[in-house]
């Protein structure tokens, strides 16, 4: 459960204040770190002897063997070489050490799995709060879902970078449930705001593409009070980062609730959009539009149908641009002039861009 890394890292630290050899050896008798320069494996041959003894140290062949129990089973042997008082006493603070990391480990694995398994609702209320209490986590505090989309798959790197934004936030879990997603369950102080929301995504935006040099999307759920509440935000966030790449492309950074139209439209049955354009469009499609047109409908929902400005800004005449708004009329019915044309003109391109991107799903 420990890396064998770690382990190495702690003993070294303890031979540097001690001037102790140290190992630490699994109940089969292989060695998984030692300071030791030479130990071979035939010294721990009295390993699993001692595993099977009922003394928690003992002194073989010049060595102090200690035992560091995972649920009653042994799962590592400390070893300090010498037979001193004071070589006992610095291998019994080295079994400590190994016990206490060891328990720091297994309830941060404990609790990843409590997370995961609350984001997909794989537990019963009751369980919620049974297994909430055991882990400690408080379970009526102010929390936010966000969810990290990197660009490749299994991006272990951008998995740490995240972890080591909130190096010291141990109410917060980053975890993932698939190959490109990462979740954050942040804990919010009384008095952040939806501006503090946002300012996290954007460190977090900004730090993966600087440090990961990756194109990542942040999308954020609703606050939620309750941690029952968590998945509902996770859920939410998930939404709004399919139904951002699908409608806003050029925001990186989006929330559940800025998603506005787009929303309604994510949820509508496919038939129900093909009636829709069907019936605006008469059996035509936006993509049936030249570039010029889809210019300059866009440039002029960009200036909140604003004809001067629009025009200005695709250096036309004003004219010409109420000549290309009266064509466009003619083929539609609908004159962009009119709000309420408008209107149903903007949906309607947006559920020809969702009623796209469930074509290119299927495939």
């Amino acid at each position: 459960m420990i890396s064998n890394q770690i382990i190495q890292n702690t003993i070294e630290g303890l031979k540097t204040i001690t001037r102790i050899d140290i190992s630490v050896i699994d109940p089969d008798g292989k060695i998984l770190a030692t300071t030791e320069e030479g130990r071979l494996e035939e010294y721990n041959f009295a390993v699993p002897d001692f595993v099977r003894s009922q003394a928690d140290s003992q002194l073989v062949l010049g060595y102090h063997f200690f035992k560091v129990y995972d649920d009653h089973n042994v799962e590592y042997v400390v070893s300090a070489k010498g037979e001193a008082e004071d070589v006992y006493k610095i291998g019994k603070i080295a079994s400590f050490q190994i016990q206490n990391l060891l328990v720091a480990y297994k309830e941060r694995f404990d609790k990843d799995n409590f997370i995961k398994n609350l984001l997909l609702d794989n537990l019963l209320l009751v369980d919620i709060y049974n297994r909430a209490k055991k882990l400690h986590i408080e379970t009526d505090v102010r929390r936010v879902t966000y969810l990290v989309e990197t660009k490749f798959e299994k991006d272990n790197n951008a998995l740490e970078i995240v972890r080591s934004i909130f190096p010291l936030k141990t109410k917060d879990f980053i975890t993932a449930v698939d190959e490109k997603n990462i979740i954050i369950v942040k804990e919010l102080e009384e008095n952040d705001t939806n501006e503090d929301i946002n300012k996290i995504a954007k460190v977090i935006l900004d730090t993966l593409n600087t440090e990961a040099m990756s194109s990542v999307y942040v999308s954020m759920g609703t606050v939620v009070n309750d941690i029952k509440d968590v998945s509902r935000s996770y859920k939410e966030a998930k939404m709004a980062l399919e139904v951002g790449k699908i409608f806003y492309q050029d925001k990186y950074i989006i929330g559940y609730n800025n998603l506005g139209i787009g929303r309604i439209i994510y949820q509508l049955p496919l038939p129900l959009c093909q009636m829709f354009i069907k019936e605006i469009f008469h059996g035509k499609s936006p993509d049936d539009f030249d570039k010029e047109t889809i210019t300059t409908i866009n440039k002029f929902f960009e200036n909140s149908l604003n004809v001067s400005e629009t025009s200005r800004q695709l250096y036309i005449h004003r004219n010409t641009l109420v000549y290309r708004l009266d064509k466009l009329q003619k083929n539609t019915g609908l004159d962009l002039r009119i709000f309420e044309d408008a209107i149903t003109f903007k949906i309607a391109l947006m559920v020809v861009k969702y009623m796209k991107f469930i074509s290119e799903s299927e495939y």
